[in-house]
């Protein structure tokens, strides 16, 4: 029997731009038009002023660990305990629930306000995800 496979998001219309970023290699946010609000998950308007006038611009991919809980249970498919479910502050301003690689999965490695920069992980040819990992240098 072949493993459970981790759950795909589903791009949407409103979506689409950040997916296909993630497919290039690049994060990709939305900026508010009329107040300059970045934000974060996508939608068509700014949620600070309710603007449709917003647009989409490449983000640095940097950012810090904001907080984070270690799971240790082996109920979600297409995960290996121990992991991180994390929520990483970029520096344009918004969070992003993500999960954090190249690092022990441990409250040691795992130092609040660590310095991360995003990478990407291919699940198939539709759809990449954004990780994160520390920072070099």
């Amino acid at each position: 029997m072949a493993e459970p496979q981790r759950a795909r998001p589903k791009p949407t219309p409103e979506t689409q731009h950040f997916w296909d970023g993630t497919k290039a290699g690049e994060l990709r946010l939305q900026r508010c038009d009329a107040c300059a609000h970045v934000y974060f998950p996508p939608r068509p308007f700014c949620p600070s002023c309710a603007s449709r006038k917003v647009s989409v611009f490449k983000a640095s991919g940097k950012g810090f660990l904001y907080s984070y809980v270690i799971n240790h249970r082996p109920a979600a498919p297409g995960f290996t305990p121990p992991y991180a479910i994390a929520v990483v502050e970029l520096n344009e301003g918004p969070r992003m629930m993500s999960n954090i690689i190249d690092c022990p999965q441990t409250p040691e490695a795992l130092a609040l306000d660590m310095k991360l920069e995003v990478a990407f992980e291919q699940l198939d040819d539709k759809i990449t995800l954004p990780v994160f990992r520390p920072a070099k240098g």
